[in-house]
């Protein structure tokens, strides 16, 4: 069984035990949380919209981090005009729950 939720604009598919990177939310680490549920699929059918009105995805918070750096480098060609950034993503690990239908 997995299902697809959706957070910060992105949907993720997710399955019980998984670990899953989203984007940062304000709770601490080992609070619960729910999600939004796009779609579930138990492995014979599939439910959507209406159908997964009252489904829920429930989560523990395991960790609130930062992605690695990345570098934003601007640069405009002949004009001696460059500009370096560094800059790291906030993110919340969770751990799926209970997917209930």
């Amino acid at each position: 069984m997995y299902a697809i939720i959706e957070n910060g604009g992105k949907q993720y598919k997710v399955s019980e035990g998984d670990v899953v990177k989203v984007e940062k939310l304000n709770a601490e680490v080992g609070a619960e949380v729910s999600f939004d549920v796009v779609m579930v699929s138990d492995g014979e059918s599939v439910k959507v919209g209406k159908d997964v009105g009252n489904a829920k995805v429930t989560a523990t918070v395991t960790a609130q981090d930062k992605y690695k750096k990345i570098i934003v480098f601007k640069y405009k060609a002949k004009k001696n005009e460059r500009k370096k950034q560094g800059h790291r993503q906030p993110f919340t690990a969770v751990k799926i729950e209970k997917i209930v239908l």
